[in-house]
C-alpha cells in the first residue's frame, strides 16, 4: 500500500476474554460478563452467547431470555490495566495512537513504512505480541483512512486481519446494507430504507443535493461522502476530555439515606481519583438522578474552587442536593429522600489542568479551614490512596464511610 496507511485494532469480546484468563475452563461457553441483579446491563457477551442475539448494553433479563444457558460472568478484572498494556504495544511500534475506548484504537503506520516496512506484517506482528503477551484475541483492519479501517476490523472480526487498499474500497462497500455503514444508527438506517434505499450501491447513486435535502446539510454531506469510502480525518493522538463522570443504579429503587450517601461518596471518590490520574481539576460538576418511574432529572453543581478531591466533591453534592430537595436531613442528622431514587450519577466538567493552577476565590467557603492551622490536606491523603490502589487494587483501602457498604 502507498499513501496514508491506517490500522484500527480492536480487541475481541474484550471483557470477556479478560475474565476468561482467570477462568479458563469457560472457553467456548455462552459468557455473559455484567452484575448480577435485575436491573444490569451487558457489559459483553462471548461469541457463543451473541449468536443468540445477545450484545453489549442490553438488558440483562432480556439477555438471559434470549440466551438462558449462558453463564454469568461478575465483572472483576482490572480491565484499564490491561488495556493499558495493550496501548504500551502500540506505542512501541509508533506515537501515532488515537485510544477511541478502553479496547480499541487507530494507528497511523506512515511513518512506520520506511523503518518497519509493509504495514500488513506489522500489524500482524502487533497482534501475536498481544497474543503471546497477554492471551488476548483481537481484530485489526488496514485502509486508507479510519472509516475504512474501522470498517475492515468490524469485517474480519473474530481474530481476523483485513486489509482494504483504496482500489478496492467500493468493492467492499457497495454490497453492505446501508445499517452496517460505520456511525449510521438505526434510527438513520430505517429512514435510508424507507426511500427503497437498501445497499451502499444504491445510496451512491443519490446526489449530494437530494441527500442533503432529505437529510439536512451535515447528515446529507456525511452520507455523500462515506458511501464513497471518503473520510479526511486525522489520527489524534491526544483527545482533550471535556468531563469525567461515573453513574450507579441500586438494585432497588431506595428512599434510604445511608445507602443513598454511601453510594454518592464512593462515586465522588471515584471520578476524583480519574481527575488526580489525569492531572485535572473540576471546575463545575453535574448530578443525574433517575427517580422511580425513571423520571430522570440533571442538575448543575457549582464548586466554590477547582478541586480533585473526593471530599469535597462528596460535600458539594450532598449540599446541592439538600437544596433541591432530592435529600432531606432528618432531626436525628440522618439523610433520607422523599422520591426513591433508581439511579445516581455525578460528572466533573469544566475541566482544566493541574499544572495551569487556578485561582482560589477568597470568599470560597473552605478558605478558612484551607488556612487552618492541622486542616486535612486531602489532596495528599487522596493521592496516597491511590498509590494504595494501583498496588493492591481498589479495596485495599476504602474511608470508612465505605467498609459497611462492601463488607456487607
Amino acid at each position: 500500500m502507498s499513501g496514508r496507511v491506517i490500522m484500527h485494532l480492536d480487541m475481541d469480546a474484550f471483557f470477556v476474554n479478560v475474565e476468561l484468563l482467570q477462568r479458563p475452563e469457560l472457553r467456548g461457553k455462552q459468557i455473559i460478563v455484567a452484575r448480577e441483579s435485575e436491573r444490569s446491563v451487558v457489559l459483553s457477551a462471548s461469541y457463543e452467547a451473541r449468536v443468540y442475539g445477545v450484545r453489549s448494553a442490553m438488558p440483562l433479563v432480556q439477555a438471559k431470555r434470549a440466551c438462558p444457558t449462558a453463564i454469568v460472568v461478575e465483572p472483576s478484572q482490572p480491565y484499564r490495566e490491561y488495556s493499558a498494556k495493550v496501548m504500551k504495544i502500540l506505542h512501541e511500534v509508533t506515537d501515532r495512537v488515537e485510544q477511541v475506548s478502553v479496547d480499541e484504537a487507530f494507528v497511523d503506520l506512515t511513518p512506520t513504512l520506511k523503518r518497519l516496512g509493509d504495514p500488513v506484517q506489522t500489524a500482524q506482528r502487533v497482534r501475536e505480541r498481544i497474543r503471546d503477551e497477554l492471551n488476548l484475541p483481537c481484530s485489526a483492519g488496514i485502509a486508507a483512512n479510519k472509516f475504512i479501517a474501522k470498517m475492515a476490523s468490524s469485517g474480519s472480526k473474530p481474530n481476523g486481519l483485513w486489509v482494504i487498499p483504496p482500489y478496492r474500497v467500493q468493492e467492499f462497500l457497495d454490497p453492505l446494507p446501508v445499517g452496517k455503514l460505520w456511525g449510521i444508527g438505526p434510527k438513520t438506517a430505517q429512514n435510508i430504507e424507507s426511500m427503497g434505499i437498501h445497499t451502499v450501491q444504491q445510496l451512491r447513486g443519490c446526489t449530494l443535493p437530494f441527500l442533503q435535502q432529505k437529510f439536512g446539510q451535515s447528515l446529507g454531506a456525511h452520507l455523500f461522502a462515506i458511501c464513497r469510502g471518503k473520510d479526511d480525518r486525522a489520527v489524534v493522538t491526544e483527545r482533550e476530555e471535556k468531563s469525567m463522570g461515573a453513574e450507579h443504579t441500586f438494585l432497588k429503587d431506595t428512599h434510604e439515606g445511608t445507602q443513598i450517601t454511601q453510594e454518592l461518596f464512593s462515586l465522588a471518590m471515584g471520578v476524583a481519583r480519574r481527575l488526580r490520574s489525569a492531572d485535572k481539576y473540576a471546575q463545575n460538576l453535574s448530578l443525574k438522578i433517575r427517580f422511580e418511574g425513571f423520571e430522570t432529572i440533571t442538575r448543575s453543581c457549582m464548586l466554590t474552587s477547582p478541586t480533585d478531591s473526593g471530599q469535597k466533591i462528596y460535600r458539594a453534592v450532598i449540599k446541592r442536593l439538600l437544596e433541591l430537595g432530592i435529600l432531606e436531613k432528618q432531626n436525628d442528622g440522618a439523610f433520607i429522600a422523599p422520591r426513591a431514587i433508581r439511579l445516581l450519577g455525578v460528572r466533573a466538567e469544566r475541566l482544566q489542568t493541574r499544572s495551569s493552577g487556578f485561582q482560589e476565590s477568597l470568599f470560597a467557603e473552605d478558605m478558612t479551614a484551607v488556612r487552618e492551622q492541622g486542616a486535612p490536606d486531602w489532596y495528599s491523603v487522596e493521592s496516597a490512596m491511590d498509590q494504595i490502589h494501583s498496588k493492591f487494587g481498589s479495596h485495599g483501602l476504602l474511608p470508612a464511610t465505605l467498609l459497611k457498604k462492601h463488607s456487607g
